[in-house]
């Protein structure tokens, strides 16, 4: 099996990119999404750790906004919760797609916390800082100050692009876009 790390930054077009590949995409985004909405052991668990801010299960987003944004710290609570229980639904994505190709990883933080083994294929998205933020703040719930604290959270743009094997200048036009993914995808294939 290839996996395919598809890293950048935030709002560059990751997940967009990700599907392109046709390929089972484990999104980290998303699975941290459904923890937030199902799993009462990690609202337990926060609600412990970061007293005093999150009011009843399921975790709202507007909680764990206010959570980070109140102490420095709570980031990096919030991570040590929720990011082992990312890698358990990890594991599982790669035994149920073991016979596939190929996997393509949509993980924001995949470089940062060593995600990376040996043989992956490591893919930047680069795009237009004006264009990202311009669709960053289009977002709903999208907060200026959790920004700059995920941005700090993040490895600098050269180490990623200097860990990479491609490199994506995504435009936002998926014609274009698509066929720079297709052409990446015949040469790891071949």
């Amino acid at each position: 099996m290839i996996r395919i790390a598809v890293v950048g930054e935030i709002g560059s077009g990751k997940t967009h990119v990700s599907k392109l590949f046709g390929y089972p995409v484990f999104n980290a985004d998303k699975v941290v999404s459904d923890i937030y909405l199902k799993n009462k052991k990690v609202y337990n668990k926060l609600k412990k750790k970061i007293p005093g801010i999150f009011s009843s299960f399921p975790i709202k987003k507007n909680e764990l906004i206010k959570a980070v944004i109140s102490k420095n710290k709570n980031l990096k609570t919030i991570s040590s919760i929720v990011h082992p229980i990312v890698r358990v639904y990890l594991k599982k994505f790669l035994i149920k797609n073991k016979d596939k190709k190929v996997v393509v990883l949509d993980i924001p933080l995949f470089l940062e916390n060593k995600m990376n083994i040996r043989g992956d294929v490591v893919i930047f998205v680069n795009s237009n800082k004006k264009e990202r933020n311009r669709r960053l703040i289009l977002r709903k719930n999208f907060n200026r100050k959790i920004l700059i604290k995920l941005k700090k959270i993040q490895l600098p743009i050269y180490q990623k692009r200097k860990k990479s094997d491609f490199i994506i200048d995504n435009n936002f036009k998926d014609k274009s876009t698509r066929k720079v993914v297709k052409n990446i995808l015949k040469k790891i294939l071949a």
